[in-house]
């Protein structure tokens, strides 16, 4: 690892960066309790990048059936003997990240989840692939879809499981919707609207640095529109328009989106209309047109309770936390081959590289973009 590389990592674990949008996660470390006893296998995870977000997944993997944290990544020292001691994890189980391929070595770690910048995901999948273990990558996969390929390849190579961390495809109210769907309930679907965005804070955090988040808005807030507009109009795209504003190039420097908005066609003819900003507030709502039926949801992919209707009314399922369902269902699908409802796998995360890349290329050219999405 070079020394630039080094110094951000380490800046990184000293300071890690929460989305503004998103509740604000408590900073004390609760201590860690035994998930309750299962005749289940336990999927025993490593947590690579010891930031806000795998600190809101580790409090979350306290209430798992099916999955516990066994093994911690960092490049801070400190935060490896807070975490250890906090989530019971013994020193031989704590790697830097230099030295983290020694994980193969060790037989009580059966997956890696990667909560690294975007820009390491490729390493980092990779490393863990050739460890010889299962692979969780937070999203985007990657920071283009040569390099999601890459990972595809090594992770397929080594014999084992790439999984991408879309937390909404396993929450309850957003199934129920999506079941609808698939039930016909909808009838023919016309529209679907996906507004995500928020006003990013502090303008040297590594999200606005193109080198380290591949892009702005659309990568971090907006794939959540992209995702979503897949599993909710149930086809994939085949064509994208897209139109980029910025208003403060200073902050959105060269390469880095502050607002995208982006239109996808479907085969049937369905059309969607989404909004990606790191530059506008309150942005959080899923909106589903169909002959017969609509689903409202806001907030759409909040860290909940996600909320919504339809003309039968409310959405009426138990919130659970996010990261606790998506821990426990990846655990079923990679120790005893669960096909979930919608799939996490790193096919679905490389097509959303896809659809990224067509519409900056059609904020670009102002043109429209076919898409053929790689199966």
């Amino acid at each position: 690892m070079n020394t630039s590389r080094r110094q951000f990592l380490h800046r990184l674990a000293l300071s890690a960066v929460s989305l503004p949008v998103l509740p604000t996660f408590a900073n004390n470390f609760t201590q860690f309790t035994e998930p309750s006893s299962s005749d289940q296998p336990m999927l025993r995870v490593a947590l690579m990048g010891l930031g806000s977000y795998a600190e809101r997944v580790a409090k979350a993997m306290q209430q798992c059936k099916h999955a516990k944290v066994t093994a911690l990544i960092s490049g801070t020292p400190s935060k490896l003997d807070k975490w250890g001691a906090t989530y019971g994890v013994p020193e031989e189980s704590r790697y830097n990240y230099q030295n983290f391929d020694r994980i193969k070595d060790n037989p009580n770690v059966d997956a890696v989840y990667v909560i690294t910048p975007n820009a390491l995901h490729r390493e980092h999948v990779i490393r863990a692939a050739k460890a010889g273990k299962h692979v969780i990558c937070e999203k985007p996969l990657a920071i283009s879809v040569q390099e999601g390929q890459d990972m595809l390849d090594a992770c397929a190579a080594a014999g084992v499981q790439l999984l991408v961390g879309y937390r909404m495809r396993f929450e309850p109210n957003t199934l129920a919707v999506v079941k609808k769907r698939m039930a016909g309930e909808f009838g023919a679907i016309r529209f679907f609207q996906g507004q995500c965005g928020f006003v990013a804070g502090d303008p040297n955090q590594w999200r606005l640095d193109k080198a380290l988040a591949g892009g702005g808005s659309l990568m971090d807030i907006g794939i959540y529109a992209i995702n979503g507009a897949r599993y909710m109009v149930g086809e994939e795209p085949i064509w994208v328009t897209a139109q980029e504003t910025k208003t403060d190039p200073v902050k959105f420097r060269e390469g880095v989106d502050e607002t995208i908005q982006f239109q996808l066609g479907f085969p049937s003819g369905a059309i969607a209309s989404c909004l990606s900003s790191y530059n506008i507030d309150f942005l959080d709502r899923y909106f589903l047109s169909g002959e017969k039926d609509f689903a409202e949801m806001q907030p759409s992919t909040g860290y909940g309770p996600i909320k919504g209707r339809t003309k039968a009314g409310d959405l009426k399922q138990p919130h659970v936390v996010h990261q606790t369902v998506q821990m426990d269902e990846m655990a079923q699908i990679l120790l005893q081959n669960k096909k979930p409802l919608l799939p996490v796998d790193g096919k679905v995360g490389l097509q959303d590289l896809q659809i990224i890349e067509a519409i900056y290329r059609a904020c670009e050219t102002g043109e429209r973009q076919t898409l053929q999405l790689r199966a």
